[in-house]
C-alpha cells in the first residue's frame, strides 16, 4: 500500500471535535480514548513516541543549511 492509499484511509478514520471550553475538551478526549481498544491506545502511544524521537533527533542536528541551486 502506497502513501496515497494510507493517507486516504487515515482521513476516513479521523475524528474531530470543537469544544466550547477546556472542560468540554477534556471530557471529549477522555471519552474518545476510553472508547478505543487497548491495542489502539498502545499504537497511538507508540506513534507519538516515534514522532517525539524524530523531533529530538532533528533538533540535535541543528539548523539546516539552505541548498544552493
Amino acid at each position: 500500500m502506497g502513501l496515497k492509499e494510507r493517507t486516504a484511509q487515515r482521513r476516513k478514520r479521523i475524528v474531530a471535535h470543537r469544544a466550547a471550553n477546556f472542560e468540554e475538551a477534556r471530557q471529549w478526549d477522555l471519552d474518545f480514548w476510553q472508547s478505543r481498544t487497548p491495542e489502539e491506545r498502545l499504537s497511538a502511544l507508540a506513534a507519538i513516541r516515534r514522532d517525539v524521537s524524530k523531533v529530538e533527533q532533528a533538533r540535535s542536528r541543528g539548523p539546516r543549511r539552505a541548498r544552493k541551486e
